[in-house]
């Protein structure tokens, strides 16, 4: 390629701004990693009197017209599913690559913009879309494309991997650790995408495509938010060795792919135990490999930045080598469990009135509905139970018949064992 590569950018809020400024300071580096530099030709946003900077002669309010101007590169940031839908279509349909970190985009359209890139020979990149700075989906697609990848799993969504940190370190309830991440700007003003668990479902389709070839409708992810985790869960927690995490799994089950998103409890010897804060971890689990830990900053401009800067390198560098590549490889495809989810164990605490047998009859509730208790004790007004791994709706039947036993005085505390 003899002549630089000329890349659009659609948005120019947190990342994008911080894309920018990456992009413009590191201008000489890249340039020698890619072997052509790269020319930034327009900016594409909605109020350019909002944005300041040297780089305010490249705005515009026409995305469609930068889309279909000489470019190579289109680096789509504006987030959402419209119009962002039909801009990477324009560009990815005329030839033109395509990066972006639009979770929700490509996890819900993802078939339809790998069609389009698959018949123009375009690129489409999305590392960023998932755990931010963490690298981890390109591994999953190439480094791992020769083992058998058996499980994924992680903390993909930094919000709520703060509130229950915090939750943890000062015993307190979710309302003020949910303030709190407000007030730091750990979480937006309108926090439900985050908190009820629809971000996390998106990461965790886009993991389970690239580990298995699985196509996954997010809004399909069995998805448990962690807005009913309490101070009390977080102490029953710590009181059996264990720590509350928000945790998206993706699992390899007799040739069928299960995905499910939920607050775990998470032995404090396992790898997603340290992992707190905002921060952002994905464990994959491989025959060959054994474990592999992908662990960092899950969230934030300059984090998001890099993940999108590793794409445009990659994708600029084939540009500038005349080679192209498949838009986005994955392996021979999985079909999705139906009755959604995996089967786990459970910790499970039941209040009760103070008699003999109670525990017992708790026990012969779970082994009725098929689900065997590992471990069964009282403590205090309590009767606790942890159970082998068992299909959810074998657990959920059990807990509903004992909400309804004269013996049990309130609805039955259960949260997932994870490790």
């Amino acid at each position: 390629m003899d002549r630089p590569v000329r890349v659009a950018l659609l948005g120019h809020g947190t990342v994008g701004s911080a894309v920018v400024r990456l992009l413009t300071g590191r201008a000489a580096g890249l340039r020698d990693r890619i072997g052509a530099p790269v020319d930034l030709v327009g900016i594409a946003v909605l109020e350019p009197a909002r944005h300041a900077g040297p780089w305010r002669h490249l705005l515009t309010t026409d995305a469609a017209a930068l889309v279909d101007a000489d470019v190579d590169v289109v680096v789509e940031l504006i987030g959402g599913v419209e119009p962002a839908r039909e801009l990477v279509l324009s560009a990815l349909r005329s030839g033109k690559s395509v990066v972006t970190a639009n979770k929700a985009l490509v996890a819900r359209h993802g078939l339809e913009l790998r069609a389009a890139a698959e018949s123009s020979g375009a690129a489409l990149r999305y590392e960023g879309a998932v755990a931010g700075a963490v690298p981890v989906l390109r591994p999953l697609r190439e480094s791992l494309a020769g083992d058998r990848i058996t499980r994924v799993s992680g903390i993909v969504n930094g919000t709520c991997n703060f509130v229950l940190t915090t939750m943890t370190r000062t015993g307190g309830c979710y309302r003020d650790a949910l303030a709190e991440a407000v007030r730091l700007g750990y979480a937006e003003a309108d926090p439900t995408a985050d908190i009820e668990g629809h971000d996390a479902a998106a990461k965790a389709a886009l993991l389970a495509f690239a580990a298995f070839g699985a196509v996954v409708d997010p809004g399909e992810v069995r998805r448990t938010g962690i807005a009913e985790v309490t101070a009390e869960d977080i102490a029953a927690a710590q009181a059996s060795g264990r720590v509350v995490k928000p945790i998206a799994v993706c699992e390899r089950v007799d040739g069928q792919v299960n995905v499910a998103v939920h607050p775990a409890m998470v032995r404090a010897d396992h790898p997603l135990a340290v992992v707190d804060g905002v921060l952002n971890a994905v464990l994959v689990e491989a025959e060959a490999a054994g474990e592999l830990l992908f662990r960092g900053a899950g969230a934030g401009g300059d984090a998001t930045a890099s993940a999108v800067l590793g794409d445009l390198v990659s994708v600029a560098r084939d540009l500038a080598a005349g080679v192209t590549r498949p838009a986005d490889a994955a392996p021979v495809a999985l079909p999705v469990d139906p009755r959604g989810g995996t089967a786990t164990g459970y910790h499970v605490r039941v209040e009760v009135d103070d008699r003999p047998g109670v525990p017992v009859e708790v026990g012969a509730v779970f082994a009725g509905q098929g689900v065997e208790p590992e471990s069964l004790s009282r403590r205090g007004s309590h009767v606790v139970v942890t159970t082998r791994p068992a299909p959810d709706p074998a657990v959920l039947s059990a807990l509903d018949k004992l909400a309804v036993l004269p013996e049990v005085r309130a609805l039955p505390r259960a949260l997932r064992l994870e490790g």
